[in-house]
Protein backbone atom coordinates (compact mmCIF):
# COMPACT_ATOMS: atom_id res chain seq x y z
CA UNK A 1 0.00 0.00 0.00
CA UNK A 2 1.55 3.27 -1.00
CA UNK A 3 1.70 6.02 1.68
CA UNK A 4 -0.41 9.13 2.18
CA UNK A 5 0.11 11.71 4.21
CA UNK A 6 -1.05 15.49 5.29
CA UNK A 7 -1.05 18.09 6.88
CA UNK A 8 -4.50 19.96 7.24
CA UNK A 9 -4.30 23.65 8.51
CA UNK A 10 -7.51 25.79 9.82
CA UNK A 11 -7.80 29.26 7.99
CA UNK A 12 -7.73 31.01 11.22
CA UNK A 13 -4.92 33.11 10.76
CA UNK A 14 -1.15 33.04 8.82
CA UNK A 15 0.90 30.13 9.55
CA UNK A 16 3.64 30.52 12.44
CA UNK A 17 6.73 28.49 13.57
CA UNK A 18 4.51 25.71 15.04
CA UNK A 19 2.78 25.37 11.94
CA UNK A 20 5.53 25.09 9.80
CA UNK A 21 7.21 22.41 11.90
CA UNK A 22 3.58 20.23 11.72
CA UNK A 23 3.88 21.05 7.81
CA UNK A 24 7.84 20.04 6.90
CA UNK A 25 7.46 17.19 9.40
CA UNK A 26 4.50 15.23 7.57
CA UNK A 27 5.65 16.37 3.80
CA UNK A 28 9.15 14.70 5.07
CA UNK A 29 7.62 11.66 6.15
CA UNK A 30 5.93 11.59 3.21
CA UNK A 31 8.42 11.95 0.42
CA UNK A 32 10.40 9.64 2.20
CA UNK A 33 8.37 6.95 1.70
CA UNK A 34 7.96 8.06 -1.99
CA UNK A 35 4.06 8.78 -0.39
CA UNK A 36 1.70 11.22 -1.43
CA UNK A 37 1.44 14.88 0.57
CA UNK A 38 -1.77 16.01 0.79
CA UNK A 39 -2.96 19.44 1.92
CA UNK A 40 -6.58 19.43 3.63
CA UNK A 41 -8.32 22.98 4.84
CA UNK A 42 -10.51 22.60 7.73
CA UNK A 43 -12.37 25.14 7.61
CA UNK A 44 -15.19 23.90 9.32
CA UNK A 45 -16.07 26.69 12.00
CA UNK A 46 -16.35 30.37 10.19
CA UNK A 47 -16.87 32.15 13.32
CA UNK A 48 -12.83 32.09 13.87
CA UNK A 49 -11.85 31.65 10.12
CA UNK A 50 -10.23 35.01 8.93
CA UNK A 51 -10.95 35.99 5.49
CA UNK A 52 -7.86 35.56 2.82
CA UNK A 53 -6.29 33.25 5.71
CA UNK A 54 -6.74 30.29 3.20
CA UNK A 55 -4.83 31.44 0.25
CA UNK A 56 -2.65 33.27 2.67
CA UNK A 57 -1.85 29.49 3.81
CA UNK A 58 -1.65 28.17 0.31
CA UNK A 59 0.88 30.75 -0.85
CA UNK A 60 3.33 30.53 2.14
CA UNK A 61 3.64 26.59 1.18
CA UNK A 62 4.31 27.13 -1.91
CA UNK A 63 6.97 29.61 -0.82
CA UNK A 64 8.70 27.10 0.98
CA UNK A 65 8.39 24.64 -1.60
CA UNK A 66 5.90 22.44 0.29
CA UNK A 67 4.38 21.58 -2.61
CA UNK A 68 1.02 19.15 -2.54
CA UNK A 69 -0.25 16.35 -4.59
CA UNK A 70 -3.74 16.75 -6.46
CA UNK A 71 -6.52 19.22 -5.32
CA UNK A 72 -6.71 21.02 -1.82
CA UNK A 73 -9.57 19.30 -0.13
CA UNK A 74 -11.52 21.91 1.77
CA UNK A 75 -14.25 20.39 4.39
CA UNK A 76 -16.67 23.35 3.98
CA UNK A 77 -17.26 21.08 0.30
CA UNK A 78 -17.82 17.95 3.01
CA UNK A 79 -20.56 19.14 4.76
CA UNK A 80 -23.56 16.74 2.74
CA UNK A 81 -20.98 13.48 3.52
CA UNK A 82 -21.01 14.17 7.34
CA UNK A 83 -24.48 14.87 7.49
CA UNK A 84 -25.42 11.84 5.76
CA UNK A 85 -22.80 9.64 8.31
CA UNK A 86 -24.78 11.51 11.26
CA UNK A 87 -28.18 10.83 10.05
CA UNK A 88 -27.46 7.32 9.95
CA UNK A 89 -25.82 7.08 13.37
CA UNK A 90 -29.17 8.79 14.45
CA UNK A 91 -31.29 6.10 12.37
CA UNK A 92 -29.35 3.44 14.06
CA UNK A 93 -29.45 4.69 17.48
CA UNK A 94 -25.59 5.14 17.42
CA UNK A 95 -26.37 9.00 18.46
CA UNK A 96 -28.35 11.36 20.40
CA UNK A 97 -29.54 15.05 21.11
CA UNK A 98 -28.37 16.14 24.25
CA UNK A 99 -28.94 19.72 25.80
CA UNK A 100 -26.21 19.41 28.39
CA UNK A 101 -24.62 22.97 28.85
CA UNK A 102 -20.73 23.09 30.19
CA UNK A 103 -22.01 24.24 33.84
CA UNK A 104 -23.87 21.00 34.01
CA UNK A 105 -20.68 18.87 32.68
CA UNK A 106 -19.04 20.80 35.45
CA UNK A 107 -21.24 19.40 37.88
CA UNK A 108 -20.85 15.91 36.47
CA UNK A 109 -17.04 15.91 37.40
CA UNK A 110 -16.12 17.52 34.03
CA UNK A 111 -17.16 14.44 32.04
CA UNK A 112 -20.43 13.39 30.37
CA UNK A 113 -22.46 10.97 31.92
CA UNK A 114 -24.51 10.25 28.68
CA UNK A 115 -27.37 10.97 30.64
CA UNK A 116 -29.49 12.47 27.43
CA UNK A 117 -28.77 8.88 25.64
CA UNK A 118 -30.01 7.14 28.46
CA UNK A 119 -33.35 9.17 28.95
CA UNK A 120 -36.50 7.51 27.69
CA UNK A 121 -37.84 11.04 26.15
CA UNK A 122 -35.76 11.38 23.38
CA UNK A 123 -34.76 15.17 22.08
CA UNK A 124 -34.74 16.32 18.68
CA UNK A 125 -32.67 19.61 18.92
CA UNK A 126 -29.37 20.34 20.34
CA UNK A 127 -25.99 19.12 19.63
CA UNK A 128 -25.29 15.40 18.22
CA UNK A 129 -23.10 13.07 20.91
CA UNK A 130 -22.24 9.61 19.45
CA UNK A 131 -22.42 6.57 21.58
CA UNK A 132 -18.95 5.46 22.56
CA UNK A 133 -18.90 2.09 22.29
CA UNK A 134 -15.47 1.51 21.20
CA UNK A 135 -13.74 3.81 24.59
CA UNK A 136 -10.42 3.06 22.69
CA UNK A 137 -7.82 4.68 25.49
CA UNK A 138 -4.82 3.54 24.38
CA UNK A 139 -2.98 3.89 21.31
CA UNK A 140 0.29 3.06 19.84
CA UNK A 141 2.37 6.17 18.63
CA UNK A 142 5.44 6.09 16.05
CA UNK A 143 7.42 8.69 17.77
CA UNK A 144 6.17 8.49 21.62
CA UNK A 145 5.66 4.50 21.86
CA UNK A 146 2.84 3.50 24.07
CA UNK A 147 -0.15 6.43 24.75
CA UNK A 148 -2.81 5.82 27.69
CA UNK A 149 -5.42 8.77 28.30
CA UNK A 150 -7.98 9.08 30.86
CA UNK A 151 -10.16 6.10 31.18
CA UNK A 152 -13.18 8.90 31.53
CA UNK A 153 -12.21 11.31 28.55
CA UNK A 154 -11.68 8.25 26.47
CA UNK A 155 -14.75 6.37 27.32
CA UNK A 156 -16.90 9.86 27.16
CA UNK A 157 -20.16 9.94 24.28
CA UNK A 158 -17.98 12.94 22.43
CA UNK A 159 -20.00 15.61 20.40
CA UNK A 160 -20.01 15.03 16.14
CA UNK A 161 -22.18 18.12 15.82
CA UNK A 162 -23.01 21.43 17.62
CA UNK A 163 -25.51 22.99 18.96
CA UNK A 164 -24.82 25.81 16.91
CA UNK A 165 -24.88 23.59 13.52
CA UNK A 166 -21.16 23.22 13.16
CA UNK A 167 -19.69 19.91 12.48
CA UNK A 168 -17.31 18.42 15.12
CA UNK A 169 -13.81 18.28 13.98
CA UNK A 170 -13.52 14.61 15.10
CA UNK A 171 -16.17 13.51 13.22
CA UNK A 172 -14.63 15.70 10.18
CA UNK A 173 -11.26 14.49 10.52
CA UNK A 174 -12.05 10.98 10.37
CA UNK A 175 -14.50 11.01 7.72
CA UNK A 176 -11.68 12.87 5.72
CA UNK A 177 -9.10 10.91 6.22
CA UNK A 178 -10.85 7.73 5.05
CA UNK A 179 -12.27 9.48 1.96
CA UNK A 180 -8.47 10.62 0.98
CA UNK A 181 -7.16 7.01 2.00
CA UNK A 182 -4.75 9.07 4.34
CA UNK A 183 -3.12 5.92 6.51
CA UNK A 184 -0.59 7.68 8.43
CA UNK A 185 -1.48 10.77 10.47
CA UNK A 186 1.76 13.07 10.92
CA UNK A 187 0.60 16.50 13.61
CA UNK A 188 1.27 17.95 16.52
CA UNK A 189 1.46 16.23 19.63
CA UNK A 190 -1.69 18.51 21.11
CA UNK A 191 -3.80 16.36 19.40
CA UNK A 192 -2.22 12.83 20.75
CA UNK A 193 -5.29 13.03 23.45
CA UNK A 194 -7.78 13.72 20.94
CA UNK A 195 -6.48 10.70 18.83
CA UNK A 196 -8.66 8.57 20.73
CA UNK A 197 -11.30 9.52 20.02
CA UNK A 198 -10.45 9.51 16.26
CA UNK A 199 -9.89 5.54 16.69
CA UNK A 200 -12.75 5.14 18.43
CA UNK A 201 -14.52 6.83 15.38
CA UNK A 202 -13.00 4.81 12.96
CA UNK A 203 -13.83 1.84 14.66
CA UNK A 204 -17.54 2.69 15.29
CA UNK A 205 -17.70 3.47 11.45
CA UNK A 206 -15.65 0.35 10.48
CA UNK A 207 -13.36 2.74 8.39
CA UNK A 208 -9.50 1.72 8.03
CA UNK A 209 -7.51 3.60 11.09
CA UNK A 210 -4.17 5.39 9.71
CA UNK A 211 -1.31 5.22 11.65
CA UNK A 212 0.09 7.97 14.52
CA UNK A 213 3.12 10.09 14.65
CA UNK A 214 2.81 13.23 16.69
CA UNK A 215 5.46 15.36 16.62
CA UNK A 216 6.91 17.86 19.43
CA UNK A 217 5.09 20.94 19.96
CA UNK A 218 7.25 24.67 19.51
CA UNK A 219 6.60 26.33 22.68
CA UNK A 220 7.16 29.69 23.48
CA UNK A 221 7.91 28.59 27.58
CA UNK A 222 6.13 25.52 29.29
CA UNK A 223 2.35 24.70 28.38
CA UNK A 224 2.79 28.02 26.15
CA UNK A 225 2.47 26.63 22.55
CA UNK A 226 3.48 28.67 19.15
CA UNK A 227 -0.56 28.96 18.24
CA UNK A 228 -2.69 30.90 16.24
CA UNK A 229 -4.54 31.75 19.52
CA UNK A 230 -2.02 32.71 21.26
CA UNK A 231 -0.92 34.99 18.47
CA UNK A 232 2.28 33.78 17.51
CA UNK A 233 4.41 35.97 14.26
CA UNK A 234 3.37 34.67 11.26
CA UNK A 235 6.33 33.07 9.34
CA UNK A 236 7.89 35.01 6.85
CA UNK A 237 7.84 33.58 3.53
CA UNK A 238 10.28 36.01 2.34
CA UNK A 239 13.24 34.13 4.36
CA UNK A 240 12.06 30.85 3.13
CA UNK A 241 15.65 29.23 4.10
CA UNK A 242 15.67 30.55 7.53
CA UNK A 243 12.52 29.37 8.92
CA UNK A 244 13.30 25.76 7.21
CA UNK A 245 16.62 25.16 8.52
CA UNK A 246 15.03 26.17 11.76
CA UNK A 247 12.10 23.52 11.34
CA UNK A 248 14.56 21.24 10.55
CA UNK A 249 16.87 22.03 13.58
CA UNK A 250 13.94 21.63 15.73
CA UNK A 251 13.03 18.53 13.76
CA UNK A 252 16.29 17.21 15.08
CA UNK A 253 17.15 16.47 11.53
CA UNK A 254 20.96 16.93 9.71
CA UNK A 255 21.94 20.22 8.44
CA UNK A 256 21.53 20.59 4.78
CA UNK A 257 22.89 23.48 2.27
CA UNK A 258 20.89 26.27 2.18
CA UNK A 259 21.30 27.93 -1.18
CA UNK A 260 17.85 26.97 -2.33
CA UNK A 261 14.76 25.98 -1.26
CA UNK A 262 14.58 23.00 -3.35
CA UNK A 263 18.13 21.93 -2.70
CA UNK A 264 17.33 21.98 0.93
CA UNK A 265 14.38 19.99 0.63
CA UNK A 266 15.85 17.44 -1.36
CA UNK A 267 18.45 17.02 1.10
CA UNK A 268 16.10 16.86 3.70
CA UNK A 269 14.25 14.31 2.11
CA UNK A 270 16.98 11.85 1.51
CA UNK A 271 18.36 12.19 4.75
CA UNK A 272 15.22 12.00 6.65
CA UNK A 273 15.99 10.64 10.27
CA UNK A 274 12.91 9.87 12.21
CA UNK A 275 14.65 8.58 15.13
CA UNK A 276 16.50 11.71 15.48
CA UNK A 277 12.85 13.64 15.81
CA UNK A 278 12.96 14.61 19.56
CA UNK A 279 10.38 12.62 21.61
CA UNK A 280 9.26 15.07 24.49
CA UNK A 281 5.52 16.26 23.90
CA UNK A 282 7.03 20.39 23.92
CA UNK A 283 10.64 22.04 23.30
CA UNK A 284 10.89 25.47 24.47
CA UNK A 285 12.00 27.36 20.90
CA UNK A 286 12.17 31.00 20.57
CA UNK A 287 9.98 32.89 17.92
CA UNK A 288 11.75 33.10 14.90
Amino acid sequence: MSYIGRFAPSPSGSLHFGSLVAALGSYLRAHSQNGQWLVRMEDLDPPREVAGASDDILRTLEAFGLNWHGSVLYQSHRYDAYQDCINQLLQQNNAYYCQCTRKMIQAMGGTYDGRCGASPQSLNQGAIRIKNNAKVNSFRDINHGDVKVDPNFASEDFIIKRSDGLFAYQLAVVLDDAYQGINEVVRGSDLLEASCRQISLFQMLNLPTPKWLHLPLACARKGFKLSKQNHADAINPQRPQKNLHDALCFLGQPKVDTDTVDRMLAQAISQFSLASIPKQIEVIWPET
